[in-house]
């Protein structure tokens, strides 16, 4: 459900997924899974991330805009807004984020064993230049709710795992009825950040994990995001992205799959390992508790239930990259029936540096959906 990494201080016109360092003449859609292809293969000009996948590359870029708070403009050069092939030029400042990765990673090797204990996040905080005076009134404010990162110890006296997951399906209709829903074919209508147009979408699933979005008329093309159940894709408009077909790898893949096996709840015991319960989150002035299982065994995948509905209200989840995880959150609202059962039709995705607001208007159930719709796009 991504749709431009890099909305912050940006007209429509230069909206660009992460940031896009070049792109060779001619480039053609994605390979198949397991023949994805590197950053280096796609963009000119890479030099401090080479070896890694297209997406990851991406994301990558989305953590540095995240954690210094900028945009694609700030780095790249003005040319770039309009000639995707400018993001490849040189410029003090990409040549200064080239040698803060290396200090990064040196200090990580040298002082923590080769683990991630530092990023770009550490220092910057969403700001270009860190702070070096404390903030007095950061110490007396109320805190914030902190993301968990990391699997957490399972929190005393809190619920068993199976009681709030037990009184999520009897609230959106009981096991029974949500094991019955095993399609759906809906329409509605897709907003980003700071753009007031509502565009028009169609949504398909199909139990246990496929589902694909169609954004119409989006800068004069169509968004396509396609999850099969096993491998993600992602299509863009020329004018918003230099790659038409991206394919998804690594925590992408994880978190699409996710999203799709959650439009049927029915299933949602099955979806993690490692499931404990966290500590108390107050999120919105809302109380939640928190589920944290794994689906790759490697990062936490964390759900956050209502307590007064029993409702699912938040999931989040990470794809790695080679400065830092990249969070992408996605929040439910507007629970209605849907033969029998009560699902979302509201959905926000926040993830480093954009957010997209899906909004259901006409759903049907049960319906036949072709496999077509879940094919790798372009095929």
């Amino acid at each position: 459900m991504r749709f431009t990494r890099c909305v912050r201080h940006a007209p429509l016109a230069f909206f660009a997924t992460f940031f896009f360092v070049g792109v060779p003449g001619g480039t053609a859609y994605g390979q198949a899974r397991g023949d994805a292809r590197l950053a280096e293969q796609v963009f000119k000009n890479v030099q401090s991330l080479k070896g890694i996948p297209a997406d990851e590359f991406m994301s990558t870029m989305g953590f540095f805009s995240a954690s210094l708070g900028i945009s694609c403009g700030d780095c790249h050069t003005a040319d770039s807004g309009g000639d995707w092939a400018k993001y490849a030029d040189d410029n003090d400042r990409k040549r200064r984020a080239r040698g803060m990765i290396a200090m990064v990673n040196t200090m990580n090797k040298n002082f923590f064993a080769g683990r991630r204990v530092l990023t770009c996040y550490t220092c910057h905080r969403g700001s270009t230049s860190p702070e070096t005076t404390p903030d007095l009134t950061q110490f007396y404010a109320t805190l914030r709710y902190r993301e968990p990162d990391r699997m957490v110890n399972p929190f005393p006296g809190a619920p068993e795992v199976e009681q709030v997951l037990d009184k999520y399906l009897q609230a959106i209709g009981g096991a029974q009825k949500a094991a019955a829903l095993t399609s759906f074919a809906a329409k509605g209508t897709f907003q980003t950040y700071g753009i007031p147009t509502k565009y028009s979408l169609e949504l398909f699933a199909k139990a246990p994990a496929q589902r694909t979005m169609i954004v119409h008329n989006l800068a004069g093309g169509e968004l396509i995001d396609t999850c099969d159940g096993r491998e993600a894709w992602i299509v863009q408009p020329p004018q918003l992205a230099p790659v038409p077909l991206l394919e998804r790898t690594g925590g992408e893949i994880d978190g699409a799959r996710l999203t799709a096996a959650l439009s049927f709840p029915g299933q949602i015991k099955k979806l993690l390992t490692q499931w404990r319960v966290g500590p108390p989150a107050v999120v919105d002035d809302r109380d939640l508790t928190m589920l944290q299982g794994t689906i790759n065994g490697k990062f936490p995948v964390n759900l956050y239930f209502d307590d007064e509905s029993g409702l699912l209200a938040r999931t989040v989840t990470y794809a790695d990259s080679p400065v830092g995880l990249a969070p992408m959150q996605v929040d439910y609202a507007d629970y209605r029936e849907l033969a029998g059962v009560k699902i979302p039709y509201k959905m926000i995705v926040t993830w480093l540096d954009g957010r997209s607001t899906i909004q259901l208007t006409e759903v049907h159930a049960n319906v036949p959906v072709d496999a077509s719709k879940f094919a790798r796009p372009g095929h």
